[in-house]
């Protein structure tokens, strides 16, 4: 004999699985890692003071 089995049960299995490899394929084609946004935001940090050093200063006006 045969084991009962709940359809719906088996759809919503099938329904997350599939939504769960819609959001893994956006997130490959779009998505960085908490790591790699850290990574770029130190990276342009250390760009602009970089910048900011190189900065020359305000004269205050003496030559016309």
């Amino acid at each position: 004999m045969a084991e009962i089995v709940n359809l719906n049960r088996f759809r919503k299995q099938a329904a997350r699985a599939e939504a769960k490899a819609a959001a893994d394929a956006n997130a490959a084609k779009f998505g960085r890692t908490k790591a790699q946004k850290k990574l770029e935001e130190a990276e342009a940090a250390r760009a602009r003071a970089a910048l900011e050093a190189h900065r020359r200063a305000d004269d205050s006006g003496d030559e016309a």
